[in-house]
Order: C-alpha cells, then sequence, then structure tokens
C-alpha cells in the first residue's frame, strides 16, 4: 500500500514528497495508477497540492523522472564510486588496470544497492517512465538527458580503462546493467538476488572480453 513512505527526511520538501510519492504510485500501481489525486491522498495532502506543483500529467512524469535520476545518483552514481585513482604527477595518466578494477568494484558495488532493500522499487518505476517515453516525445527527452548524466561518466572511464571505443563499449556495459537488473527484478530471475561478489565477477569477465588488448 503506498503511504507517505516517500519522505526519506523529516526536512523533505512538499516537491520531493510528491516526486517520491509519484514514483511509489508508479511502483505500485502503474501508470495508471498516477493521478494527481491519487498522490495527494497517498502523500497525505490536501487536494488540489499536487496540481499546484504540477499542473499537467506530463509536468507531474517530469517531476518524477527528474525525482527519479536523483534517487538513482545516489546508488548508481560514477562520480562518487568509479572515479579513477588520481594520477601521481601533474601529467600522469590512471593506470588502466587500476581504473579496470575499480570500475568493476564500483558497479558491482553500485548494482548490488540496487538490487537489495527499498531501492528495488526504484527499478520498476524506471521501466514505468522509459516505457511512458517511448509515447510521449516530451517526455522521452527529458528522460534521456537524465540517462546522460550516467553514461557520460562512464564511458569516460572506459576511455581511461583503454578502451579502443568507448562510446560502443559504453552502451554494451550500460545495456549489460540494464538486462541483470531486470531480469533479477521483473524477469525470470526476480527471486534471485547476486552477491557483490558475484556482480564484481560478472563486470570482470565483461570488461575483460571488452578491453584484451
Amino acid at each position: 500500500m503506498v503511504s507517505a513512505m516517500s519522505v526519506r527526511s523529516a526536512g523533505a520538501s512538499r516537491t520531493e514528497l510528491i516526486a517520491d510519492t509519484a514514483l511509489d504510485l508508479l511502483a505500485e500501481r502503474g501508470m495508471r495508477g498516477l493521478t494527481h489525486r491519487a498522490v495527494d491522498e497517498a502523500a497525505g495532502l490536501p487536494q488540489g497540492s499536487t496540481s499546484n506543483h504540477a499542473r499537467t500529467r506530463l509536468a507531474l512524469l517530469e517531476a518524477a523522472v527528474r525525482r527519479q535520476a536523483e534517487r538513482e545518483a545516489e546508488i548508481l552514481t560514477p562520480a562518487a564510486l568509479l572515479d579513477p585513482v588520481p594520477p601521481s604527477g601533474p601529467t600522469a595518466l590512471p593506470d588502466p588496470a587500476t581504473v579496470r578494477d575499480r570500475l568493476a568494484a564500483g558497479l558491482a558495488l553500485a548494482l548490488h544497492r540496487y538490487l537489495t532493500g527499498e531501492h528495488r522499487h526504484l527499478l520498476v518505476s524506471r521501466y514505468e517512465l522509459a516505457l511512458e517515453a517511448t509515447r510521449r516525445p516530451e517526455l522521452r527527452a527529458h528522460y534521456d538527458a537524465t540517462g546522460a548524466q550516467f553514461r557520460q561518466p562512464l564511458e569516460a572511464l572506459l576511455r581511461a580503462a583503454g578502451s579502443p571505443a568507448p562510446e560502443r563499449h559504453t552502451l554494451s556495459l550500460v545495456a549489460w546493467c540494464d538486462g541483470l537488473m531486470f531480469s533479477c527484478v521483473a524477469g525470470s530471475y526476480h527471486a534471485t538476488v547476486p552477491t557483490e561478489e558475484d556482480l564484481r565477477t560478472g563486470v570482470e569477465e565483461l570488461l575483460r572480453g571488452m578491453l584484451t588488448e
């Protein structure tokens, strides 16, 4: 049942509350269950509060996409988890092998966070928003812009790891991560939660296949 569980701290703003509740509704009821009235009721807000913050359904969906990106950034952020070790000198380059190790460890940690506990429902809301974006060009542009915040630093990390084709390899790595998360949350492995060690092994195998010199 949807509740005000979306308020993650006592100081959460009303805008965050509305967006978080929208994500909960998407995860629990699907796209049809997301309405302005339903957000008001689930968040314990006076009727009309959500409409005051997001006048149209598109505006509500855009707010949900923005909040989805913010929440995901707390779990799966290359800048926080995957930055290569700083070079030892002002002109030195990071060692590609070190970058690969840190990339595998960071992705495994992030994926394991995503697949456990309270974070799993964020994957379901992401899938709902992704499908809706295929029907709404305005939402697609917004959705793609938030996704680029993850892809661009990942491409830079793959380049630092020695990739001869970082753009193509980024697509392969993102597709692998997306496929694994979908399988473990909504697909045929929905009852399976890989260990962080298993996830790291999988990433290492993929990187080794792509980046073998």
